[in-house]
């Protein structure tokens, strides 16, 4: 069973001491709205749009996420104690009967041939979601979400991901060197360096679709890349995960304090690969 999780994919600290790390994280679908409202995020996730609609449907029936706290109601936002045992049990039991009935909602929809961008919207609640999240600034997120009024999902997404930090070791990165998502170390020896760059962008933005399973392919890393940078208007949110050091020639753009984002050298340089 799927569970609240995260992982470290690239962590680098720039000569002058910047700290840029990416994380893979999974958590409920529910809470994305409140993992967006942090600006200081370069992410990119799962996409109710891409994502064909049986993959959704078995999703649901195999896994659905249910609640990990059942506070009872009160005023205000935060809820209260733990409901009792019995409580707990019509709840959840009333939760599954809610993911079944939009399983067979989007049958009957999908049947009717309609498209997956509308139809998965009914599966969401139940979904378990998975993004890719790049940041330089981490305080302001684990102060919010870290507290005892932050809902109880959001709360152990922030728990995991501080926990992935604190055990990952990060890489020293020269001048002119970039942060490079999901590249392996052979690849960094073996590949040309903005060919790397193509295929840390692709397999960034590939979450989209949930198709990392541990295999690469080069040219369908090639592929994508030229299909977001050529697309009008071009898909350029990939191309934020990747980044190299600020130095004393840049002028310091986008959300990442102290790093040159890729998407900026990619809106300078229109020819670029």
């Amino acid at each position: 069973m799927k569970q609240i999780s995260a992982k470290v994919v690239a962590d680098s600290v720039s000569p002058k001491g910047v700290r840029l790390i990416t994380m893979e994280c999974q958590f409920p679908r529910f809470i994305l709205a409140q993992v967006n409202t942090h600006r200081d995020f370069s992410r990119n996730s799962a996409s109710s749009r891409a994502i064909p609609i049986h993959k959704r449907l078995q999703e649901v029936e195999e896994d659905p996420y249910i609640p990990i706290y059942l506070g009872a109601n009160q005023p205000g936002m935060q809820s209260g104690p733990q409901v009792s045992v019995q409580q707990k049990w019509a709840a959840e039991n009333a939760w599954k009967s809610a993911a079944a009935n939009a399983v067979y909602s989007a049958r009957i929809m999908a049947s009717a041939g309609i498209h997956k961008e509308v139809v998965n919207r009914l599966l969401e609640p139940f979904l378990w979601h998975k993004a890719i999240i790049s940041a330089t600034e981490w305080e302001n997120f684990f102060s919010q979400r870290l507290n005892h009024d932050a809902q109880p999902e959001i709360r152990q997404l922030a728990r995991v991901m501080r926990d992935a930090i604190d055990a990952s070791v990060p890489l020293h990165l020269a001048e002119g060197d970039f942060h490079l998502p999901y590249i392996q170390p052979e690849e960094l020896t073996s590949v040309p360096k903005f060919t790397c760059m193509a295929m840390s962008v692709a397999r960034c933005a590939r979450v989209s679709y949930l198709n990392h399973d541990g295999t690469y392919s080069v040219q369908k890393d090639m592929d994508l890349f030229k299909k977001l940078k050529n697309a009008m208007p071009p898909h350029l949110s990939p191309f934020e995960h990747v980044a190299r050091p600020l130095t004393s020639k840049d002028v310091q753009k986008g959300n990442f304090q102290g790093w040159v984002q890729f998407r900026h050298i990619v809106e300078e340089v229109a020819d670029i690969l």
